[in-house]
């Protein structure tokens, strides 16, 4: 008898349950008629639906594509304004995230190209006594 008592639940903890499956029950009611009153509604708007459909493909195609479009813009509009907010902060001198990676990548390619011009440079002066001592 002793061990069942220790084992039995408290009063706040059936008061707990109590609550939870009232909540649960009545969310699962809900669910249910939600889901029984879409069906409804598709069993009765399909044939609407199906008299109506030479209209309503053409419109709801033009409705997406021009919804996609002002999305479009409207995401593309906000990248160019962070852009710009990007580069105005930057040659301002106030390092935005990310300045560090473009400092390194310019250093890069100021090398790479002095590397290139050498390079050049000596091919042609190469070329240029190739020239003259085959020309003499």
């Amino acid at each position: 008898m002793q061990k069942i008592q220790e084992n039995a639940p408290s009063a706040q903890q059936v008061m707990k349950m109590v609550a939870a499956i009232t909540v649960g029950g009545a969310l699962l009611l809900l669910a249910g008629i939600t889901l029984t009153g879409t069906v409804v509604t598709l069993v009765v708007a399909t044939p609407v639906l199906i008299f109506f459909s030479p209209v309503l493909v053409p419109v709801g195609t033009v409705l997406l594509l021009t919804t996609i479009g002002f999305l479009s813009a409207g995401g593309f509009g906000i990248a160019a304004l962070s852009s710009l907010s990007w580069i105005v902060n930057y040659m301002r001198g106030k390092h935005p995230p990310g300045a560090d990676k473009v400092d390194y990548a310019r250093q890069r390619i100021a090398s790479k190209a002095k590397d290139v011009k050498d390079r050049a440079g000596g091919y042609i002066q190469n070329k240029g006594d190739q020239a003259t001592q085959g020309g003499s």
